[in-house]
């Protein structure tokens, strides 16, 4: 017991100085001017950074718009994903290794060489400077990562419930929303941020379909790396570090009303 006790208590230790340590040092950093090693805090507090970073007018709209495509992202892996875990997962059939090595080409292949090429097709569709191509686009590097941890979870999960609830006699779409669904959300959440973290970081995507004109929270950020202010950078750092674990709280608060639409009788 006592060497349980001390694992996990190594664990947490590991976690919290793995996770939060350094966006708490971020967030010091934000808040201080001038505070350099080997002074283990800072002299004093100061908000300046966080003004400039608030006073940039562009800030709300990329705020909008980096939501709005991560949360479509999320939801076009989704309704992709899902169903193409369930073929890999389920089906035998001529040619399904070649098509998993076709799923996983995108993140095998250089970022900007899709990139360039994609462009050329989102200008003849017209898709070229809108949010939707920024949205489409996305799917290249997410939907990889998306139909992998679905797929080992429906590996994991087999068909024993399903066939259970069809034998009481309930209907296959039916079994979908109440069974496999509800068995399915520790994957649908990995799923869920993983996504919504690799889009939040899309930079050269962004930059090359969007044009200049869907500005996203990277379109802000990065160019504060040239920048000498370092409070800036972590203040910026920060928000980003914010984004994905408000995403998470909103998702999980959809879940329990999931379920609990699920539990009405």
């Amino acid at each position: 017991m006592r060497g349980k006790k001390t694992w996990k208590i190594l664990l947490l230790v590991f976690s919290f100085l793995l996770f939060v340590a350094p966006l708490l040092y971020m967030f010091l950093k934000s808040v201080s001017y001038g505070w350099t090693w080997p002074n283990w805090r800072p002299d004093s507090l100061n908000f300046r950074a966080w003004e400039v970073i608030f006073r940039d007018p562009s800030l709300i709209i990329a705020l909008k718009m980096t939501i709005c495509v991560g949360v479509a992202v999320v939801l076009l892996n989704f309704f992709i994903a899902v169903p193409a875990a369930i073929s890999l997962s389920r089906c035998n059939f001529k040619g399904k290794t070649i098509i998993e090595a076709i799923v996983m080409l995108p993140i095998l292949i250089p970022v900007l060489a899709i990139a360039m090429g994609m462009h050329l097709s989102m200008i003849k569709l017209g898709l070229a400077d809108q949010m939707i191509g920024v949205i489409l686009i996305h799917l290249m590097p997410t939907l990889p990562y998306a139909v992998r941890v679905l797929k080992a979870g429906f590996d994991r999960l087999g068909t024993n419930w399903e066939e259970q609830a069809l034998v009481l006699g309930i209907k296959r779409r039916k079994i979908f929303w109440t069974v496999t669904l509800p068995l399915m959300l520790p994957s649908l959440r990995s799923m869920a941020i993983l996504v919504f973290v690799i889009s939040l970081s899309q930079y050269v995507l962004t930059a090359i379909i969007g044009g200049g004109k869907v500005l996203t929270l990277p379109m802000l950020y990065y160019p504060f790396f040239k920048s000498s202010d370092e409070a800036v950078v972590a203040g910026f750092s920060v928000l980003f570090s914010i984004l994905p674990i408000l995403f998470l709280l909103c998702f999980e608060a959809f879940v329990c009303c999931y379920l609990l639409v699920l539990k009405r009788p």
